[in-house]
């Protein structure tokens, strides 16, 4: 609709010239050629006029394509050309530097999100045939002592170890441990990781890389402040108590004249203060056994003969807390391993197993085995209540107990028995099953 204004006034100008020109044709034919020279003039001016109008309406419409173009959004509108002359125009240029403004605010806060995680990043952008650094973030710089380059052959200069690593990949999708050195110093150990990716013409190849070393210490730093934390839980219960009842008896044996009720608050007191050292003797005896795990003394053992012994011992308890057993372990091979102590592992897991169950009217509980690369797999399962998504990073850690009456280290002894024969204990939970998996080499 604003196009036909300009159309509808390009038109009267046309008109205006035309009658002009036809008039001027008419004084040459009468001869008047002065007359026709002052009309000829005033069809000139309006031919000038009309050149300047259409070239200034082409010269705005240039102004702003140019400046979409070049993503340049600081052109001011004349107000009249907002409202009337070039509105669709307006309502184009600022919904592009809408979203320019948009697409600036969402790269701000992704350069921001990469420069604050702890995982060097380097995303490399395919121009022709040669990769360009798209971005490196902080973490990246500060780890590998690199100033932020802008091309791939001037970061060869400063890491050559992990460009050449890289090239002799062909800048393929793997996932491995490399050993980089950085300036001057020692070999360090890295988790490599990277991804290849396409959007529209461009390729993009993302390097991910984490120090082994830092990630260990990290969670062993973790390990330790949530270790403190329980045993500071559980000595302060003790002391807490033994301190404040201990404080009591002061105060009682201070008095000039014991009553009988006081020999009642002492015997009391004195009773409440062995029991509490009884905790805290089980609790450090409980640390001890980890702490002091015995190397593992290894025969080869049969796999029937293992679990029939821990059988033995747990069926009565099953039987007791009516628990369907589907065992469908039956393997004539035998393992290099310590008996009692992979007995001591199976037999807490179908504990933990048994609590799992207490709730359930219909309980059942799985064993199962199977060998993968050379490795032999233990599986025992229960449709029990699962594990808790809050405390599925806790399951392992030294006196962590869900139960009442639980000491907190069945799992830990049994991870630590594990690992000290070179294999792994883990778990895995859904809606229907938790399964705990016994892995020995």
């Amino acid at each position: 609709m604003k196009n036909w204004k300009f159309y509808n006034a390009l038109f009267l100008r046309v008109v205006f010239v035309m009658i002009p020109f036809f008039f001027c044709i008419f004084l040459i034919y009468k001869t008047l050629y002065y007359n026709a020279l002052l009309v000829g003039f005033f069809i000139f001016l309006l031919l000038f006029e009309m050149y300047f109008y259409i070239k200034n309406h082409s010269l705005f419409y240039d102004k702003i394509l140019l400046s979409i173009l070049q993503n340049d959004f600081s052109t001011n509108f004349p107000k009249d050309y907002k409202e009337k002359k070039f509105s669709n125009l307006y309502l184009l240029y600022e919904t592009l530097k809408y979203q320019q403004q948009d697409q600036t605010s969402k790269e701000l806060i992704y350069k921001s999100i990469l420069n604050n995680i702890d995982t060097a990043t380097l995303i490399l952008e395919k121009e022709n045939e040669d990769w360009n650094v798209f971005l490196m973030n902080d973490c990246f710089s500060r780890l590998f002592k690199v100033p932020k380059v802008s091309h791939w052959k001037y970061l060869k200069n400063y890491l050559p170890s992990l460009c050449t690593e890289i090239e002799k990949t062909e800048f393929s999708e793997l996932k491995s441990a490399i050993s980089i050195k950085i300036e001057e110093q020692d070999l360090q150990t890295f988790m490599l990781q990277t991804s290849y990716t396409q959007t529209y013409e461009k390729e993009y190849f993302i390097i991910l890389l984490d120090s082994i070393q830092r990630v260990i210490e990290k969670k062993e730093k973790e390990a330790w402040i949530n270790l403190m934390k329980i045993i500071s839980h559980e000595l302060m219960n003790s002391l807490t108590p033994i301190r404040a009842l201990s404080q009591n008896l002061l105060q009682i044996v201070d008095q000039e004249k014991l009553e009988e009720d006081d020999f009642d608050d002492i015997k009391s007191s004195i009773s409440t203060i062995i029991n509490r050292s009884d905790h805290l003797q089980v609790f450090v005896e409980n640390y001890r056994k980890l702490a002091m795990l015995p190397t593992p003394t290894k025969q080869m053992t049969p796999i029937n003969l293992l679990l029939e012994d821990c059988m033995r011992i747990m069926s009565p308890i099953l039987k007791a807390e009516n628990i369907e057993l589907v065992n469908e372990i039956s393997s004539p091979r035998s393992i290099l391993i310590d008996k009692s102590q992979i007995e001591q592992v199976i037999i807490n897991l179908i504990t933990n197993s048994v609590y799992a169950l207490k709730e359930k009217s219909e309980k059942k509980m799985f064993l199962s085995s199977y060998t993968e690369n050379n490795r032999f797999f233990i599986t025992i399962s229960d449709n029990g209540k699962g594990i808790d998504s809050e405390i599925r990073d806790k399951v392992f850690l030294p006196f962590f107990t869900t139960r009442k009456d639980g000491a907190g280290i069945g799992l830990t002894l049994s991870k630590n028995i594990i690992e000290a024969h070179g294999g792994y204990l883990s778990y895995q939970t859904d809606e229907d099953k938790t399964s705990f998996v016994i892995c020995l080499i």
